[in-house]
């Protein structure tokens, strides 16, 4: 039964739909309509237009990229009712939040529960407005799956640290601003030796070399640092304390790779897809009654899937954050993802095996490269095997904790 609202409540609910219709209406410019982030918001993949920057403008400056996020921080300080509303006008006008990447994902949520205030006062407002790039420092050659085996070494040097050591895989590395990295400040314990540390990219002794991966595409990177100084002032947290604040960055992460936060698919259906590639019958339905159960299917556990997991998503809020379920949402929202990507390709025929050439749309060639792109998702943010693990330990207790 659906919940009645208050005369008052209602007045106020419409009242904030209208200010956002308006406000999209008045600044949402029109040739991004159906348009969004490319890479799965991997900034900087792409130059920003003038028509990108002055929409990200707009919502930085309204908070409305950040939402939810605390008002004095640059946020926009609204209840979650408000961001749904939110959500639902922007995709109503086909418009979307040009405020994304790591900083909005995972660090700032990550700053605002473990950082200083200094710290939030120097970081979180131009995250907010999309004014800067972070990338993460986590995995390395010698501690993937075993992140905690890290050896990026970073040596107390009185008012500095003094970093050396590689890490790889980081996303959007050649375009980022800053780095938010855990390294070892001490070697006698593996876990408690680690701690989370802040970064300038543009400091003398990074270096930054792409890694070309199978779509064709450059967006991790192997990142080495060599005598680079970092000042104390960027340790967030204590010293040792960065497997904590890590852990919990990751399921910020996992959240958001699973496509269970607001906005995390976009696009034409594949029914759409289908008919548009496919032959119809009269009244316009599919004519492969094989090819309309498989969409079925999938769309029907999408669905459930997607409704499930941000239930979870709204009760982790509710006690305070993300939790372990996060690592069951990364498992099943990257599988789905990867299932649907096939299919779409399937559908596509030999449109859908194009990799250049005038024979291929836009689209098409997109779609290729989003579907190999995506063969990475069950991997990065921690593989679906690491997700086995901590959803048996963490979630259902069958192993001893650490």
């Amino acid at each position: 039964m659906a919940t009645q609202l208050e005369p008052e409540a209602r007045d106020s609910v419409d009242v904030f739909r209208e200010e956002v219709r308006q406000f999209i209406a008045e600044n949402f410019p029109a040739e991004l309509k159906g348009k969004g982030l490319s890479m799965g918001g991997v900034e900087g993949a792409t130059k920003e237009t003038p028509a990108q920057k002055a929409w990200r403008e707009a919502m930085g400056q309204r908070g409305w990229g950040t939402p939810t996020w605390p008002k004095e921080y640059g946020g926009g300080g609204l209840n979650r009712k408000q961001a749904a509303i939110l959500n639902e006008e922007l995709a109503r006008a086909g418009a979307y939040n040009p405020i994304g990447g790591m900083g909005v994902m995972m660090f700032g949520p990550t700053l605002l529960e473990y950082g200083s205030e200094a710290q939030k006062q120097e970081h979180i407002p131009p995250i907010c407005r999309g004014e800067i790039r972070w990338c993460q420092g986590y995995s390395e050659p010698n501690a993937g799956s075993d992140l905690a085996n890290l050896q990026t070494m970073a040596e107390d040097k009185g008012d500095h640290y003094l970093v050396n050591g590689q890490k790889t895989w980081t996303s959007g590395g050649q375009w980022a601003d800053k780095c938010f990295a855990i390294v070892r400040t001490d070697r006698s314990d593996k876990h408690k030796g680690i701690s989370f540390l802040l970064i300038d990219m543009d400091s003398p002794g990074v270096e930054v070399r792409p890694i070309t991966m199978i779509s064709g595409t450059s967006p991790f990177c192997e990142t080495f640092f060599t005598d680079v100084k970092v000042p104390k002032e960027n340790l967030v947290g204590e010293e040792g304390q960065g497997w904590t604040i890590g852990k919990r960055l990751l399921q910020h992460e996992r959240t958001n790779l699973s496509g269970a936060a607001p906005g995390g698919r976009s696009g034409a259906s594949l029914a759409d897809i289908a008919k548009k590639y496919g032959r119809t019958n009269t009244d316009g339905t599919l004519a492969d009654p094989v090819l309309r159960d498989r969409i079925a299917d999938f769309e029907i556990r999408w669905t459930s899937f997607l409704h499930t997991a941000r239930r979870a998503v709204e009760e982790s809020k509710a006690a305070g954050g993300v939790s372990e379920i996060s690592s069951a949402l990364k498992k099943l929202g990257t599988k789905l993802g990867q299932e649907r990507a096939e299919l779409t390709i399937e559908i596509m025929g030999l449109q859908g095996l194009g990799w250049e050439g005038d024979n291929f749309s836009p689209v098409e060639l997109q779609g290729v490269r989003a579907w190999l792109y995506g063969k990475a998702t069950t991997i990065y943010g921690g593989s679906t095997e690491i997700q086995n693990n901590v959803i048996a330990k963490r979630v259902l207790g069958m192993l001893d904790h650490q």
